[in-house]
């Protein structure tokens, strides 16, 4: 039985705002509710290893039964530094270059979660920027505002077209929702509620 007829007697609730998210979870054939819109702080300790910062800000709310609430949160992980979304223009574009002419890690933590149990998982995936002149990040900062995006860019825009020279793991995984992962984890974690 396919996933999606499985995942029938239960509500899947995407608790994020990302539009990239939800186009991922649609074209992938989920049926799913968005959340109530909630504040979400992007904060966590200054002791956490970078690898554990994406799966702890995606840690999930309360729920209702019969209800599978998934959280996620991605980070760009590049020369030791955590980067989330930037705060401003100087902040994205200080961002970008930090990430020209190197590879850095995209991380994204995802959560699953009923009222009795929670599963959370992160993705990796390695991605190399050709280096970047100052004017090309610059346009791209300023034509397509990338301050909703972890380390101050989209893969799919642009900058990602022109700047990315490979990826190692999942293209998803860099969009915001490693699909190939969720669904296996999806698989497996309805197989410990039946």
């Amino acid at each position: 039985m396919l996933l999606q007829e499985r995942l029938k007697p239960y509500t899947l609730i995407l608790a994020s705002q990302s539009p990239r998210r939800r186009q991922l979870l649609t074209d992938a054939g989920f049926a799913y509710r968005m959340a109530e819109r909630f504040e979400c702080e992007e904060r966590y300790p200054d002791t956490l290893a970078a690898e554990q910062v994406a799966p702890y800000l995606s840690r999930p709310r309360a729920l209702a039964p019969h209800e599978i609430l998934l959280t996620a949160d991605t980070v760009v992980v590049a020369a030791g530094q955590v980067l989330g979304k930037p705060a401003d223009r100087d902040e994205a574009i200080r961002m970008l270059r930090l990430l020209s002419g190197r590879a850095h890690e995209v991380v994204t933590g995802v959560t699953l979660r009923t009222a009795a149990r929670s599963r959370c998982f992160a993705a990796h995936s390695s991605v190399r920027f050709r280096p970047l002149t100052d004017e090309e990040i610059v346009y791209y900062v300023d034509r397509y505002r990338p301050l909703d995006k972890a380390g101050s860019y989209g893969i799919q825009e642009w900058i990602g077209y022109v700047g990315i020279e490979g990826i190692e793991g999942s293209f998803y995984n860099v969009m915001g929702l490693p699909v190939q992962r969720l669904y296996c984890e999806l698989e497996s974690f309805l197989g410990e509620l039946e």
